[in-house]
């Protein structure tokens, strides 16, 4: 073999190589290249299975606080006309349950639930028609009830319009048997028995002396009664010592300071009551209310004033 044909066979046999070379290389960038395309294909379907799986979700969760609105509407219902709510409950707390596991479902809990939910429609339908045959009985027991309702209605408005004559005929007579305090009259006594009316000062007020009669009332029966007198200072304080013979009496459910009290037999003659307290200290200076008490009422009231 000449020298020409080595040299031509030997860059037959590199030229073979190369195209080899750049075979196997396009091979392998098609490879890489298909590879990514899969990749991007698997990763594209990938998001969209929870894409999709997201908004069934979504969806699923619509159902869910749709039925159990349904079911509070029915079982609120159904209570009201007295029927059985205690499927229609369990029910309710199961759908509540399921929702707040909302984040943890799988296609196949979607699935399930929606399968559910379509079964709970056809117990909607049939609470409803329980609805219709519970209107249908309340209807019929108040058509039967009516006329026994309407006279025990007509009975219980009388009654209570004899026990309202008869309270307010009560609260009348109690009233007019409530005792009167007239001509009440409020002085000072001095150390030498002198007496002043209406204003004085401390001076000439040793012993404070209040006077009246009880007036007329025939209504009111006869016998003993408890008369209280309070002496109020300008800032409406009662004035009292119980060493002088001040205590409490209750009006009104309070328990309340008098300055004063007597006893006496009533008997409708206009008695004349008169009391005297012995303060022990100088008044201050202002106007002093008088109040009288018997009974659990103010019988009367007068004033005074410390110059």
């Amino acid at each position: 073999m000449s020298q020409g044909e080595k040299i031509d066979k030997s860059s037959i046999n590199v030229d073979k190589g190369k195209n080899i070379l750049i075979i196997v290389l396009v091979i392998l960038v098609f490879l890489s290249g298909w590879r990514l395309l899969n990749d991007h294909r698997e990763k594209s379907q990938k998001s969209e299975e929870i894409f999709l799986l997201s908004e069934e979700n979504s969806h699923l969760n619509f159902r869910l606080d749709s039925m159990t609105e349904e079911l509070t509407s029915r079982i609120k219902e159904i209570d009201s006309l007295g029927g059985d709510i205690v499927a229609l409950v369990k029910v309710k707390e199961q759908l509540i349950k399921e929702r707040k596991l909302d984040k943890s479902r799988s296609a196949k809990d979607i699935a399930r639930l929606n399968a559910q939910i379509d079964s709970y429609l056809t117990l909607l339908e049939e609470k409803d028609a329980d609805i219709v045959r519970l209107k249908a009985q309340n209807v019929q027991l108040f058509s039967e009830n009516k006329e026994l309702k309407t006279t025990k209605s007509e009975i219980e408005e009388e009654v209570v319009k004899l026990n309202i004559k008869t309270v307010d005929l009560e609260n009348k007579v109690s009233i007019a048997s409530r005792l009167k305090a007239e001509n009440i009259v409020v002085a000072a006594v001095n150390s030498r028995g002198r007496e002043r009316e209406g204003e004085f000062r401390n001076r000439q007020l040793e012993r404070l002396k209040i006077s009246f009669n009880i007036g007329d009332n025939k209504v009111a029966e006869a016998g003993m009664r408890d008369v209280y007198v309070q002496v109020l200072s300008p800032n409406e304080q009662v004035i009292f010592d119980i060493a002088k013979g001040s205590g409490t009496f209750e009006l009104d459910g309070k328990e309340h300071f008098y300055t004063s009290k007597q006893d006496f037999v009533f008997n409708n003659t206009r008695q004349q009551l008169t009391y005297f307290y012995e303060k022990g200290s100088d008044y201050e200076k202002g106007t002093y209310s008088v109040k009288i008490f018997s009974d659990g009422a103010e019988i009367g009231r007068s004033a005074f004033e410390i110059k």
